[in-house]
């Protein structure tokens, strides 16, 4: 149960195209989160939410730190996630929790950083993943005014341009693996370049770049966009990547949602937020895009109903397959669902 659900209930709307075919690409799973909102958020909670409203057919979970092993070699920890998320896919792939399929792809960890040594531990994911392991995430998120967001270690600087970290990363590729770029905005340039460098692995931006509204970032958001919306554009140059519309309302971001009394209408958060979209929409195109949800950790901010519709908003003039790409088919292609 969350701890904001009295909050969230306070803003209820009918569900805007409720028939239209959804692939979440973006979702966590934990238990014992005490940070967030939703302490506990297994394969009830995430039903309960896909279920509120929108047609979702299917989910890709995508790293989080939960459930790795407690004991064995440090490298293969990560693992534990993998068979964690697996065994509730299976779950779900039952048939007895509904049609959607949750975690139908599963997104993990390695750290690359081992380089020829991630081999091994890529090897091991996709043994874990009983089919469904497609790739892995490795966060970048780093910014010298120390840690943005409470109770997670900050990366090195610099990551994604460390020669051990691509030597490591070269081996992707040859699993035909995917990579997610969970970076701030000052950090989009250094995705871009390890992207031209591999330009047969496919890397997926996460959450628009993280344009960052806290600490030294507060009251800077056009100064900052005017940057992001330059480097989303060289980045977009480079065929292999594509981007995640979505994860911008975390508190990081610095919208401040989850500080009001109400939390905001679906037509709210798509006036609030419509530049990052658009900019990235124009840029990428509906085949190199796709809505995620980033639940549970959007959470804080709005309800999935809501969040849902107000991509929904931002698209009402959208041809039916702009739409069917954006809500399903880029992620299913990407992700082999």
């Amino acid at each position: 149960m969350a701890t904001n659900d009295h909050w969230l209930s306070l803003v209820q709307e009918d569900t805007i195209e409720p028939d239209l075919p959804i692939c979440d690409p973006h979702h966590h799973l934990w238990d014992h989160r005490y940070e967030r909102v939703e302490p506990r958020y297994l394969l009830d909670e995430v039903l309960a939410d896909i279920n509120s409203g929108h047609n979702v057919v299917s989910t890709v979970f995508v790293q989080c730190s939960a459930m790795h092993r407690a004991d064995g070699p440090e490298a293969m920890r990560p693992v534990g996630e993998t068979e964690f998320v697996n065994g509730i896919a299976a779950m779900s792939a039952s048939g007895a929790y509904g049609p959607s399929r949750v975690a139908a792809g599963i997104v993990g960890t390695v750290d690359l950083r081992l380089g020829d040594g991630a081999a091994p531990v890529l090897e091991a994911h996709i043994q874990a993943g009983g089919g469904r392991f497609r790739g892995i995430r490795h966060s970048a998120s780093w910014d010298a005014a120390g840690p943005l967001i409470s109770n997670r270690p900050m990366p090195p600087a610099h990551l994604y341009l460390d020669a051990n970290f691509r030597s490591g990363f070269a081996h992707l590729a040859r699993y035909n693996m995917t990579f997610e770029g969970w970076c701030y905005h000052h950090q989009i340039t250094e995705l871009t370049d390890l992207a031209r460098a591999f330009p047969d692995t496919t890397i997926i931006l996460d959450h628009f770049g993280g344009p960052l509204g806290v600490g030294p970032y507060v009251g800077k958001r056009e100064e900052i966009m005017t940057q992001w919306r330059k480097d989303i554009s060289e980045l977009a140059m480079c065929d292999n990547v594509v981007a995640k519309l979505g994860g911008i309302n975390m508190e990081v971001n610095g919208f401040g949602w989850h500080e009001r009394e109400r939390p905001p209408t679906s037509q709210e958060l798509m006036e609030a937020t419509r530049a990052y979209y658009e900019h990235t929409l124009q840029q990428f195109g509906t085949a190199r895009c796709m809505f995620e949800s980033n639940y549970p950790v959007d959470k804080v901010s709005c309800s999935y109903n809501v969040l849902w519709n107000s991509f929904k908003r931002l698209t009402a003039d959208y041809s039916a397959d702009e739409k069917a790409q954006l809500f399903h088919d880029t992620a299913a292609r990407v992700y082999r669902l």
